[in-house]
């Protein structure tokens, strides 16, 4: 029998045992840390494709910004006598190559492309040296006649003869000058006249910058205010520089050369070609030897431009390539934008002298 008290003790130690069993008992495990997780942001990919960058149109033989016509380049043979001075519409060609033929006088090839004079002339004939210079624009050229040996020679180099001899449309004489003096044309008539194969605007014929400061005589030529060429004893035009108007203008000896709209003749670039100017074979009047230029090989010469100057090496890989202008680093010699004049210096006895 057990005892109230008996009962009482076993009761005691049995809860006694109870809780110290509960506090005995093995520990909670310690709680984890998860594995950090990175989240980056969401990117949508932008599908709208990057932009073009525009490249304005330009005139190709000026470099000139504007609306580019289609049509092809024109070149005018144009005396340069005192008896066919003023000229007319020289003052608006894009680009002038002044040449020496036979008896020591100047001629010019004037190509007209960005802008459409009215009248032009006085017209003189073709020369040996035209298929060479115009060969790479695949152009019209408007003459006043030629020799016989002479005459294949410009559609064989791809160019479209106008002559005025054969009867070519918009040629005609004056009355106010005496021939040979006075053969005088149309522009516009002669742009009609272009066959199937001479429609298109050439390609650009010299390399120009964007604008006139990043040309290579501006941006790394020497100080020029004068340029001086014999070309020959008859033949000695000069260039001055023009800060007002940021142009070159051109002497015939000391005398101011002038367009027949009272305008003084000038360029924004004037580049000097050196070459040999050898006999081309032909004759004229009395059996004198008409000359011609080798250009196709390289040479030395000088581009002028913003008032100062830069020696150049030009390059002519072929007849219809263009005549290209490298600095000595080998790299093209960019012309600023604008009409540009190009002095043919025969290598034998011409000259160029570069006054500061």
């Amino acid at each position: 029998m057990t005892t109230k008290s008996g009962w009482l003790a076993t009761a005691t130690v049995s809860s006694l045992a109870l809780v110290l069993a509960a506090c005995s008992g093995s520990p909670d495990p310690a709680p984890t840390t998860p594995a950090p997780v990175t989240v980056g942001p969401t990117i949508t990919a932008d599908k709208t494709p990057a932009p073009t960058p525009s490249t304005e149109p330009v005139w190709p033989l000026t470099g000139v910004a504007g609306e580019p016509k289609n049509r092809p380049a024109l070149a005018v043979k144009i005396e340069n006598t005192s008896q066919a001075r003023p000229q007319t519409g020289l003052d608006q060609a894009d680009i002038v190559w002044e040449t020496v033929v036979e008896f020591q006088v100047s001629r010019f090839i004037a190509v007209f492309q960005s802008k459409v004079p009215d009248e032009v002339g006085p017209i003189r004939s073709v020369r040996p040296m035209d298929p060479i210079i115009l060969s790479p624009m695949h152009g019209l050229l408007a003459f006043s006649g030629g020799q016989r040996g002479i005459l294949p020679l410009i559609a064989k180099n791809g160019i479209q003869p106008l002559s005025h001899d054969a009867g070519a449309a918009g040629m005609y004489r004056t009355q106010d000058r005496a021939a040979p003096h006075n053969v005088y044309g149309t522009p516009k008539t002669f742009w009609a006249s272009a066959n199937k194969t001479h429609q298109d605007a050439p390609g650009e014929q010299f390399l120009f910058a964007r604008d006139a400061e990043a040309a290579a005589a501006v941006a790394d030529g020497k100080s020029a205010s004068k340029l001086t060429y014999r070309l020959s004893a008859a033949a000695n035009p000069s260039w001055d520089w023009d800060g007002k108007s940021g142009t070159w203008k051109r002497y015939e000896g000391s005398a101011k050369a002038m367009a027949r709209s009272g305008k003084q003749l000038s360029a924004v670039n004037v580049v000097t070609v050196i070459a040999r100017h050898p006999d081309s074979g032909f004759n004229a009047q009395g059996g004198a030897p008409v000359p011609t230029y080798d250009l196709v090989g390289s040479g030395k010469g000088f581009v002028a431009t913003g008032g100062k100057s830069i020696a150049v090496t030009w390059k002519k890989e072929a007849k219809d390539k263009p005549l290209r202008l490298f600095t000595a680093d080998g790299e093209p010699a960019l012309l600023a934008p604008g009409n540009t004049w190009v002095e043919l210096v025969p290598k034998e006895d011409g000259s160029v002298k570069i006054s500061s």
